[in-house]
Parts: structure tokens; C-alpha cells; sequence
């Protein structure tokens, strides 16, 4: 199958099965009163959406998937070889995309626990801190593990070259994949703003994999990026429906595995550059508060609640936001493609 073809077939498809979802995913949840609850100390304007229908997450996370399965099935039976195409070895471009897959739904799984937790007792407290972190690592050493066993344990660093990290990968993809995961967790706070920056940072994985003829790589994060606009039409402002964790966590454990399959993890730093920014104004905020026992550097963490807070609504917020991503992607495009690539 012509590549830009599988594209178009698996962004349209997924675009199409997530928007379609909405109009049985959210009357369903609205059945099951599987409402949002607001935390007491967040901005006061946001008790408005108190009941908001959560878990909307299943909705992208349903048409990712099968958009991404028909597409290479489609060119499996035309005789094609997307699905491993941009590897030496094919079998390892398979580990990675189907690695990837399983951790991505791994992470949607603890979040969709998290969420059932918290709609069912009513609060926002889901799974301990230890529950979700014990379930996370769990998940990252098998994902880190497959790797392993496939000698995928090395990296390209732009403007060096291939790098073996060999037992330092371990450290290195925890750090990674558990940061990445949180901070897309932490951007997902006001209508449209997580799956916006996800939808632009999808079409930056697109373009890297296909400068890197990773064309498998490439079809999936086009279904990614499908996913998400369909879904962005329940969930832009005002929101029809939240994500939830069950989202989140599945949209960072994607963002990385789509990271590792190019071989460029350290891409998300700039095809990320929102979800760097989010995570750290956190860290800062609780590390500030602490030494300094009770100052703020934000008005409020994560800092898109800053700018709410500044009297910024939060169109503009997701508006800024995205651009600020969309730079990020660009400058990572041409570092990927100058560093990497050439």
C-alpha cells in the first residue's frame, strides 16, 4: 500500500470511529453517572464542571487501535511491508510498535482503575500513590524488558550518533517513561488542551518517521493524531466529556513508545516541549513551597491553572499552549532531520 495512503487511511478512520463513539461513549457514561469530581482546591470557575462525563479516553483509545490493526492488515494482504519497514531487522521495528502498543493500553488500564476508583467513591483520590507507581513500574519493566531481550537497548542523540546504554537504559527509560506519562497527566486540566498538544505532537512523530522510513512508526502515530481531533470535538471548550486518567495515561505511554520506535527518546523534550513545561512548574511549585515553607512561585501548578488564574481563558490557554508546542515540534524536526537523519 502507497504510504501516504495508509496516512490518510489510518487518520480519517480514526478520526471517524472516535468522533462516532461520542455520540454512544458519552450518553453511556452519563448513565453510569460516571461524572467528573472537582478538587476543592482547584480554580472556583471549574466546579461548573462537576459531573462532566470522564473516561472519554476510551474513545481515541479505541479508534488508535483498530485504525492502526486494519491499516496494516489492509497491506499485509496487498503483499505490503509497512508494518516493518525502517528496520534492519524486522523483527525488532515489530517488537517496537507492538511493545509500544501494549504499554500505552497498560498505562490506559491504571488509569482507567484510577478513574473507576474515583467515579464510584465519589472523590478525586483514585488509586494511592504507591498503588499507581507499583503498577506503573511493573509495566515499565516489561516494556523495558522487551526491549532487552531484542538488543534495543541503545539511543540516537542528535549530532552523535547511535549510543549503547546497555544496563544504564533501565534507569534511563524509567526516568523517561514515567516522567513523560506524568507530565501528560498534568497537562490534561482544562478543555482541549492535552489532546490538542497530543494532536500536534502526533503530526511531529509522522513527519520524523517518515524522514527515517520507519512507515510503521508513522501509521500509527497518524491514527494517534486522528484520534485525538476526532475526540477533540466532545472535548473542546466547553467539554462534553473529560479524558480522565484512563486517557492520559494512555496518550503518554503512546507519546514515548512512539519516541523509542524512532529511536530518539530525547526528541520529547522539544516534541513535548508543553508536557516539559507542565511537569516541571509542578516540580518547582512543591519544591519551592517546601524550602521555602509555604511561598509560591505560580499563583497555581500545573501552570496552565497559573494563567487561569492571571483571568486568561482557557481557549487562549489552549491556543498559546499549542503554539508553544507547535515550536517545540518544529525546532525538533529540524534536529531530528539535521542531527539524525542526514
Amino acid at each position: 500500500m502507497n504510504i501516504y495512503l495508509a496516512l490518510a487511511l489510518s487518520a480519517l478512520l480514526s478520526f471517524v470511529i472516535s468522533f462516532a463513539l461520542g455520540f454512544a461513549v458519552i450518553p453511556w457514561l452519563r448513565k453510569l453517572k460516571f461524572g467528573q469530581t472537582i478538587l476543592e482546591e482547584g480554580p472556583v470557575w471549574h466546579k461548573s464542571k462537576q459531573g462532566t462525563p470522564t473516561m472519554g479516553g476510551i474513545m481515541f483509545i479505541i479508534s488508535t487501535i483498530i485504525s492502526t490493526i486494519v491499516v496494516f492488515l489492509t497491506d499485509y494482504l496487498l503483499k505490503g511491508s509497512i508494518f516493518s519497514s525502517g528496520s534492519v531487522i524486522e523483527s525488532q521495528m515489530k517488537v517496537k510498535l507492538v511493545a509500544g502498543m501494549a504499554l500505552a493500553i497498560g498505562f490506559g488500564i491504571i488509569g482507567f482503575a484510577d478513574d473507576y476508583i474515583k467515579v464510584v467513591k465519589k472523590r478525586n483520590l483514585g488509586l494511592t500513590i504507591i498503588q499507581k507507581t507499583v503498577a506503573q513500574m511493573l509495566l515499565m519493566f516489561g516494556y523495558l524488558l522487551t526491549l532487552t531481550l531484542n538488543h534495543l537497548t541503545y539511543i540516537k542523540i542528535p549530532f552523535v550518533g547511535a549510543v549503547e546504554l546497555s544496563w544504564f537504559s533501565w534507569i534511563f527509560g524509567i526516568c523517561v517513561i514515567y516522567g513523560t506519562v506524568n507530565a501528560v497527566n498534568f497537562t490534561d486540566g482544562i478543555d482541549g488542551l492535552c489532546a490538542g498538544v497530543t494532536s500536534i505532537t502526533a503530526i511531529a512523530f509522522v513527519v520524523a518517521a517518515l524522514m527515517s522510513k520507519f512507515l510503521g512508526v508513522s501509521v500509527l502515530a497518524a491514527a494517534l493524531f486522528g484520534g485525538c481531533v476526532g475526540y477533540l470535538i466532545w472535548n473542546y471548550y466547553p467539554a462534553k466529556v473529560m479524558m480522565g486518567d484512563t486517557g492520559s495515561m494512555f496518550l503518554g505511554g503512546l507519546v514515548v513508545a512512539l519516541a523509542y520506535a524512532i529511536d530518539c527518546p530525547l526528541i520529547l523534550l522539544l516534541f513535548g516541549l508543553l508536557y516539559v513545561i507542565e511537569g516541571l512548574s509542578d516540580v518547582l511549585q512543591i519544591g519551592y513551597f517546601k524550602i521555602t515553607h509555604g511561598k509560591r512561585i505560580f499563583k497555581m501548578a500545573p501552570i496552565h491553572h497559573h494563567f487561569e488564574m492571571c483571568g486568561w481563558k482557557e481557549r487562549k490557554i489552549v491556543t498559546v499552549f499549542s503554539l508553544v508546542n507547535l515550536i517545540g515540534c518544529i525546532a525538533g524536526l529540524l534536529i531530528y532531520y539535521f542531527g539524525i537523519v542526514k
